[in-house]
């Protein structure tokens, strides 16, 4: 059984640059528990990672950029939605450690000057919003991107799967290392660590607490619908544990995730994640964001009123950031208020 201490021994191993303020702040939050009547509740503030607005993936950009870095590359190339919390991160990133930045971002409902896509234009990034689905068929214009910019004489990394999943992964075994020392500190010790994520996070989540031997589980909400999630959750750890020389394994066994708090699709707000995000904010003064942290607090207090969390229990809620998204969601949000 490896100690927390030993895992982030390994985990610094690895490349890296030093572009977050960590560990994050563990924090009770009282009144959110108290109005909803148990379980005890903290948050992990990944949302208090420092760069451009915190998240997670400031965490993740951690190895993907010290990979980046490390293979002598002067460019980075990524793409994803376009309000992608993880873009705006790197865009900033990028602009910390003086590298080149290439957005190509998907065309959907909310490819609005505003929000996310607003900052990644502020820090300068190379922005195009392009008529490829977000997923398989953009990472084929990322690449072929990057061979274009290969031709101009730049060296560019694609941040893409599985290597960018599988360093996310590393980032969040990380992350449970923190939390079992905050633990320790704060004389818990958790049941359960809710998070909004169908990838890297959960993946790391779920390798983390299985390497240290917490009896904390893992349980993910997914914010989007991905064909064999179970799939993508194991390769992402146990390529991470490969990374990390760890002998653990993850198996189907140890995934927990829904898919149930979706709504109509990826980024479309749910009645119930609204009322999660004000609920927050009104009783413990942390802004949830619409897409993401918002759809993972309505299923954990969903789970509470079903009463499969009790007053006895403690959960950990791990707020992934992406709280500039709020603002590219101004009708919606201004139509509840209205309501």
């Amino acid at each position: 059984m490896e100690t927390s201490e030993r895992l982030i021994q390994k985990v610094e191993q690895l490349p890296q640059v030093n572009i977050g303020h960590f560990p994050t702040p563990l924090e009770a939050c009282p009144r959110l528990s108290e109005v909803l009547g148990g379980p005890r509740i903290f948050m992990k503030r990944e949302d208090c990672s420092g760069l451009a607005f915190g998240g997670n993936k400031v965490r993740q950009l951690t190895f993907t950029l010290g990979d980046a870095v490390a293979q002598g590359a002067d460019t980075i190339v990524h793409g994803a939605a376009s309000q992608s919390n993880h873009c705006r991160q790197a865009s900033a990133a990028c602009g910390k450690l003086g590298l080149k930045c290439y957005l190509r971002l998907a065309r959907d409902h909310k490819s609005i000057l505003q929000g996310n896509l607003l900052l990644d234009n502020l820090a300068d990034a190379d922005v195009e919003i392009v008529d490829a689905e977000f997923g398989a068929e953009l990472d084929v214009v990322k690449y072929e991107l990057a061979e274009k910019l290969k031709t101009q004489g730049l060296k560019p990394y694609v941040v893409a799967s599985p290597r960018s999943t599988a360093l996310a992964a590393v980032a969040f075994t990380w992350c449970i290392a923190e939390i079992a020392q905050q633990q320790q500190e704060l004389g818990i010790d958790a049941n359960w660590i809710y998070t909004c994520s169908v990838g890297g996070t959960q993946a790391g989540l779920i390798l983390g607490t299985k390497t240290l031997g917490l009896r904390m589980q893992p349980y993910g909400i997914a914010p989007i619908r991905w064909e064999n999630k179970e799939d993508r959750l194991r390769t992402a750890a146990n390529s991470a544990a490969e990374l990390l020389d760890l002998e653990t394994r993850v198996t189907d066994t140890d995934i927990q995730n829904t898919d149930d708090y979706i709504g109509q699709a990826y980024g479309y707000l749910t009645p119930e994640c609204i009322d999660a995000l004000k609920l927050v904010v009104k009783t413990e003064g942390i802004f949830l964001d619409p897409v993401y942290t918002a759809k993972a607090m309505a299923c954990l207090i969903d789970h509470i009123r079903q009463g499969k969390l009790g007053p006895d229990d403690t959960v950990i809620f791990l707020h992934t950031g992406g709280t500039p998204a709020i603002f590219a969601y101004q009708e919606e949000l201004v139509a509840s208020l209205q309501v």
